[in-house]
């Protein structure tokens, strides 16, 4: 799919242009990442695929913005709010607190009649989480399980790989795709990435040396 960012609405949400060029591929899935209702109305009316809201549909205008969209939904994890979600993150418990918060998220979408195959869910890698809860997250991605839904991931050039390999953003490639090819032998199964031609080619690669080892063990 293609994300965009919808994240302003002033006068109207600047991804909408995009999102008009975009409509001219309909076999491509819109995206948007946004936590503002206004926007998720207006880019559904545009003919958006996927709301992604950074806020978890903490909001009951949210929650009735997308209800009976019929569109796809991705439910993030983010302590705090955008501009004060990196200033000292603290948990008690980690897992069991993303866990939770996810879980009564979707109950919430579930009572405004928003269907299970409609979710997937996003740790929220970055968004209120120090660089070792980040990686805390990601191993412990295969014991995360709530009601079974499928799990995003995003970790694409983060400050998560920077601060590892000492690279800027534009730098982060080879750390980029280490994250991503560990995120889905984890149990990832949607990829949020900039670099879409070398990431489809390491998950090749990947999937390649899968499948050769399940022949291998039969």
């Amino acid at each position: 799919s293609l994300s965009l960012s919808g994240k302003f609405f002033y006068p109207q949400p600047k991804c909408l242009p995009l999102l008009d060029i975009a409509s001219q591929c309909p076999s491509l899935p819109l995206s948007i990442d946004t936590f503002k209702p206004e926007v998720m109305r207006a880019c559904l009316d545009a003919g958006a695929d996927i709301i992604n809201d950074v806020a978890g549909f903490r909001s009951d205008e949210a929650v009735h913005a997308v209800a009976s969209s019929g569109a796809g939904l991705c439910i993030m994890h983010m302590q705090g709010e955008p501009k004060t979600m990196q200033q000292a993150p603290r948990y008690d418990d980690l897992l069991s607190e993303v866990c939770s918060f996810l879980l009564t998220q979707v109950n919430r979408l579930a009572q405004a009649g928003v269907q299970s195959n409609r979710i997937m869910l996003d740790p929220g890698l970055g968004f209120g989480k120090t660089l070792n809860q980040n990686y805390e997250l990601l191993a412990a991605l295969p014991a995360l399980e709530v009601n079974g839904l499928p799990w995003l991931i995003g970790l694409s050039r983060k400050s998560m790989i920077g601060q590892i390999t000492g690279r800027d953003a534009q730098h982060r490639l080879a750390g980029s795709l280490a994250g991503m090819l560990a995120a889905v032998s984890l149990g990832a199964r949607v990829l949020r990435v900039h670099d879409v031609a070398e990431s489809y080619d390491a998950l090749a690669v990947w999937a390649a040396v899968q499948q050769r080892g399940k022949h291998e063990r039969t």
